[in-house]
C-alpha cells in the first residue's frame, strides 16, 4: 500500500515533452529508456508535421501525441499546454537522458525553479570533449541554457511567463533570459548523451564558428528567422 501511495504522489512530477519531425529511425530508441517510468511521468510527443513513419511508432510508447505546426517552440508550447506533471522538461530526440534523472530534479523547498543537465556528445572525439565541456561551463556562468541540456522547469513559472518566444530560432536562450530573471538555473553535472551528429557532418570548427555568428547576431537583435535560415543551411560560406 505505501509503494502504491508513493507511486501515486509521484505520478504526475515530471511531464517530458519532446518535439519531433521525421524521427522514425531513431524515435523508438529515444523513447524505449523512458518506458520503465511509465506511470511516474507523462511522455507527451509533439510532432511537427512528419512525412516518416514516426506517428505509428511513437503511439504506443507516449501518454500523448499531439500534432502541431512545425518549429520547436511552436510545439513544445502545445505539448506544456496539456502537461499534468509539476515539471516540464524538453527533450530532443537525439538526446538520452542520465540513470535515475526523475530524482535529480529540485526538491519542494529548493530554491531552483528551472535549470538543466551537463552535457556530453557522442559520438565524441578530443576536440568535441572540449565543445561540451565550453557548452556547460558557459551555460554556468551565464545562467543561459541551451535545447541540448534538456532544460527542465516548473510547469507553473513556464506558464507565467508565457511558454516560449514564437520564434524560429535561439528560443532555448531567449527563455533563459527570462527565467533567471526568477533564479539562477540547477546545473546538474550529471550528464546527458546528445548526438554529435550535426558536427560531424558540417564540420567541428566550423559548427563553433556557425553558433557563435548566430549568437552574437542575435545579441545585436537580427531576425530569428533570418538565423533559423541561415542555421539549416550551415554548408554555405560562412
Amino acid at each position: 500500500m505505501g509503494r502504491t501511495l508513493s507511486r501515486l504522489a509521484a505520478r504526475m512530477k515530471l511531464s517530458v515533452v519532446m518535439p519531433v519531425r521525421n524521427e522514425a529511425a531513431g524515435i523508438v530508441a529515444a523513447l524505449t529508456p523512458l518506458q520503465p517510468l511509465r506511470g511516474e511521468l507523462e511522455i507527451i510527443l509533439v510532432d511537427g508535421g512528419s512525412s516518416d513513419g514516426t506517428v505509428p511508432l511513437a503511439r504506443p510508447l507516449v501518454d500523448q501525441l499531439i500534432q502541431s505546426a512545425p518549429g520547436r517552440a511552436a510545439q513544445m508550447n502545445a505539448g506544456a499546454a496539456p502537461a499534468k506533471g509539476d515539471w516540464l522538461l524538453f527533450l530532443h530526440a537525439d538526446t538520452r537522458l542520465p540513470d535515475g534523472f526523475i530524482n535529480l530534479l529540485p526538491k519542494p523547498g529548493s530554491p531552483h525553479r528551472w535549470g538543466r543537465f551537463d552535457v556530453r556528445l557522442s559520438p565524441s572525439s578530443p576536440l568535441l570533449a572540449v565543445v561540451a565541456w565550453m557548452m556547460n561551463w558557459r551555460s554556468r556562468l551565464t545562467a543561459v541554457c541551451t535545447g541540448d541540456q534538456a532544460i527542465f522547469v516548473e510547469r507553473r513559472l513556464f506558464n507565467e511567463l508565457g511558454g516560449y518566444a514564437p520564434i524560429a530560432l535561439m528560443e532555448d536562450i531567449e527563455l533563459s533570459k527570462r527565467l533567471r530573471r526568477h533564479g539562477r538555473p540547477l546545473c546538474l553535472s550529471e550528464r546527458l548523451t546528445t548526438s554529435s551528429r550535426r558536427w560531424q557532418q558540417n564540420g567541428t570548427l566550423r559548427t563553433i564558428a556557425l553558433m557563435w555568428q548566430l549568437r552574437l547576431r542575435y545579441w545585436l537583435g537580427a531576425d530569428p528567422r533570418d538565423l533559423a535560415r541561415r542555421y539549416s543551411a550551415p554548408r554555405r560560406q560562412l
